[in-house]
C-alpha cells in the first residue's frame, strides 16, 4: 500500500504568470490542484518541501496530502517545471484523487540479488529496458515500488512483467508480458561468438572451392625417359 505524505500548502488567490512570479518573488513556489470533478486549487509550497520530494526515488507513484488552510486533498505530482539555468522547480501541478476512482500511476522497479546472478557474476551487462512501469490501480493501493530478483539468471535471461513482486493490486497499461530487464553476455564474448560462427559457416563452403580449383588444375606431363 503507497505511504501518504502530508505536505503544508498556502491558497493563492490569483492565476496567470505574474501571480506566479510574485509568489516565487515571495519565496514559495506555485502550484496547482486539479481534477476530482472539482474546480482548480491555486496554491503555494515551500521550495524546501518540494526539493526534498523530488529528491527521493519514486516522486510519481508517491500519495500526497495536500493541507491547504486545514483542509486535506488526496493528490498525485503529474508535472513540475524547472528553471532552465538553476534547475530548480518553478511550478507543481497535482492531481485530486476521485474516491474508487481508479488512477494511472508510475512505479519504479527495484532490482535485487544482482550478486546472485550467474550472467552478471561472470561478466555480463544488465540491461534495464524498463525502470518503470505504468499502471492502473485504486489509490489506496499503489505500490512503492515493484521488485525484480535476478537471482539465478545467466546470459540472455530476462525478467518478465509476471516475474515482478508487488503488482497483485494493479494492472498494466501494455497489454502484455513485456520485458523489462535482460542479463547480457560481454561484448567480447559476444565478438568471439560471432567470429565463430562465421568461421564455422564459411568452413563447409571452403572444402567444395578447393576441390573445384583442383579439378580445373591442368595435369602434370609424364617425365621424359633418358
Amino acid at each position: 500500500m503507497a505511504n501518504i505524505v502530508s505536505v503544508e500548502a498556502e491558497a493563492r488567490a490569483r492565476a496567470g504568470k505574474g501571480a506566479a512570479r510574485a509568489t516565487r518573488r515571495a519565496g514559495k513556489v506555485p502550484g496547482v490542484i486539479y481534477g476530482g470533478h472539482q474546480e482548480p486549487s491555486l496554491i503555494a509550497l515551500d521550495p524546501r518541501v518540494v526539493l526534498r520530494d523530488l529528491q527521493r526515488p519514486g516522486w510519481q507513484s508517491r500519495l500526497y496530502e495536500v493541507n491547504v488552510g486545514g483542509a486535506p486533498t488526496r493528490a498525485l505530482i503529474r508535472a513540475v517545471q524547472y528553471h532552465p539555468v538553476t534547475d530548480t522547480p518553478e511550478h507543481v501541478d497535482f492531481q485530486r484523487l476521485a474516491p474508487g476512482e481508479a488512477i494511472r500511476v508510475t512505479v519504479p522497479v527495484h532490482f535485487e540479488n544482482d550478486t546472485l546472478s550467474p550472467g552478471l557474476k561472470r561478466g555480463g551487462v544488465l540491461n534495464v529496458v524498463r525502470h518503470a512501469v505504468e499502471v492502473l490501480c485504486d489509490p489506496d493501493l499503489i505500490p512503492e515500488q515493484f521488485t525484480a530478483n535476478l537471482e539465478g539468471l545467466d546470459f540472455n535471461d530476462n525478467v518478465r512483467w509476471h516475474d515482478l513482486g508487488g503488482r497483485e493490486n494493479v494492472r498494466p497499461v501494455i497489454d502484455r508480458d513485456f520485458v523489462v530487464a535482460t542479463v547480457a553476455p560481454p561484448a567480447k564474448i559476444e565478438a568471439v561468438a560471432v567470429e565463430a560462427g562465421a568461421a564455422a559457416a564459411a568452413a563447409p563452403a571452403a572444402a567444395p572451392a578447393k576441390a573445384a580449383a583442383a579439378a580445373k588444375a591442368p595435369a602434370k606431363a609424364p617425365a621424359k625417359k633418358g
